[in-house]
């Protein structure tokens, strides 16, 4: 395996954990937040309140664009077994 295929197996490969993990980070962070936001309007400094709205709307994006995330993964992992001869070189 030369140094240039390592490089790009690894580039490939960060960028498919990122694509695959963006859609439930960023849905995440907007409703933490949404929260936050909320809780300074109105003074409410209940540090339990941003854990359950979260956790929810992160299992609910999880559920929603799981077929996505399954397909990119297991793309990838098709491609890198299928060149893995290519590797051993």
């Amino acid at each position: 395996m030369s140094f240039a295929a390592a490089i790009a197996l690894g580039r490939e490969a960060i960028f498919v954990a990122f694509v695959v993990a963006a859609p439930a980070l960023l849905l995440g962070l907007f409703v933490g937040l949404a929260i936050s936001i909320f809780q300074a309007v109105t003074q409410i400094q209940e540090p339990t309140l941003t854990f359950i709205p979260k956790i929810l709307i992160v299992a609910m994006a999880i559920l929603f664009f799981g077929p996505f995330m399954l397909a990119m993964l297991t793309d990838f992992t098709a491609r890198t077994f299928h060149n893995v001869g290519a590797f051993i070189r």
